[in-house]
């Protein structure tokens, strides 16, 4: 199938962006989270075994993020579907991009009318011990926080806020 030249400009323009905002994430990992303790008292935040280095694939990084996600304590309405975007070669670690896209669609209204994306960031060491495990960090779209599982207690109202927003800028621009 051949593409428009119009089609080529904006899938160059779209990849642009998606780069953009995952070197954001990735400057983010430079600088520790100020929430990186947000909890509140007697509450346990939960985790899973993450798979070493060594033992890594895209495939597998995809389903643990499933499996991660699925202890989130939110409606069991939500949806999500998990993309991996791609692989960031650097010079001590690689890098592998997931976007989780979260929907929360309803009787009345089967196709959501927004979406809510949680970007994930696994990295494997090249010089550390291949039988550690992978570091993972994720971000919620419009936020700037870095989270760390395990050590953040994730807040459905997050996923409600980044909806919320996009829908009242969607009200605000007349077409």
């Amino acid at each position: 199938m051949e593409t428009e030249p119009g089609d080529r400009a904006l899938e160059t323009k779209a990849c642009e962006f998606v780069t953009a905002v995952l070197d954001s994430a990735h400057s983010a990992l430079s600088c520790p989270s100020s929430d990186s303790n947000d909890t509140e008292p007697g509450y346990q935040t939960t985790n899973i075994d993450w798979v070493s280095c060594g033992e890594f694939t895209i495939e597998r990084g995809r389903a643990q993020i499933e499996e991660y996600m699925r202890t989130w304590e939110v409606h069991p309405n939500w949806l999500f579907s998990v993309q991996f975007l791609q692989e960031k070669e650097l010079k001590f670690k690689r890098q592998f991009h997931y976007r989780a896209l979260w929907s929360l669609p309803t009787r009345r209204s089967p196709v959501p009318r927004g979406t809510a994306a949680v970007y994930f960031i696994i990295e494997t060491s090249k010089i550390k011990a291949q039988t550690l495990p992978v570091e993972v960090r994720f971000v919620v779209e419009s936020t700037r926080t870095l989270h760390v599982p395990g050590k953040t207690r994730f807040r459905e109202k997050w996923l409600k806020d980044v909806i919320e927003s996009k829908a009242l800028l969607l009200d605000a621009v007349d077409f």
